[in-house]
């Protein structure tokens, strides 16, 4: 995962200002529904569409790993389609994933190729990913649950994501590390 130049920057910096706008500090949880709504970007559940549509009852019910969620456009207007039979960590972190492409601007790109091979821009999903996690566990978050102050299933359900999405943030901002480094340096100075 190689990001542009200054992208953690700005992903940190945009992140702020939209908990910012919706009145969350660092330590609140964000409400993926609600940033949707924000953003003006409906949210539909794949469960919506199961009574009629064969492939979306296959995603939910036999193949749930394969569907996560995807920003559906009408011209430059979005919706974010969603595997509501997911646990609800990983559907905060799949709404605001989307969400996060809105935000960067991603445009719409085709979802498959001539040959329905499936199209991937890992470089934009990756973006999306990353300030995804900044929104749901800000990097003050990050640093307080490396002090100690929420074990991480507690930040988790604190936080309304997965225990991985704690780990991830944990591990993407060097959060233990800085907490480490910083008691050593304390304990040093005394």
């Amino acid at each position: 995962m190689a990001f542009r130049r200054g992208f953690k920057t700005e992903a940190n910096s945009l992140a702020l200002e939209v908990r910012s706008e919706l009145r969350l500090g660092a330590l609140d949880r964000l409400d993926p529904f609600v940033l949707a709504d924000f953003l003006e970007i409906p949210v539909v559940p794949l469960s919506g569409m199961a009574p009629t549509s064969q492939g979306a009852e296959h995603l939910l019910d036999r193949d749930p790993d394969a569907f996560s969620a995807v920003t559906v456009f009408a011209g430059s207007k979005r919706t974010i389609v969603h595997n509501d039979g997911h646990s609800n960590g990983r559907i905060s972190s799949n709404i605001t994933h989307e969400a996060s492409h809105g935000l960067l601007h991603h445009r719409p790109t085709p979802a498959l190729d001539d040959r329905g091979c499936r199209l991937w821009d890992q470089d934009i999903e990756d973006e999306a990913q990353f300030l995804a996690g900044v929104l749901l566990v800000p990097e003050d978050a990050a640093l307080a649950i490396a002090r100690g102050r929420f074990a991480k299933p507690e930040a988790a359900a604190r936080f309304g994501v997965s225990e991985q999405m704690i780990q991830y943030r944990l591990n993407v901002t060097g959060a233990v590390s800085r907490v480490d480094r910083a008691r050593r340096a304390g304990y040093r100075s005394r």
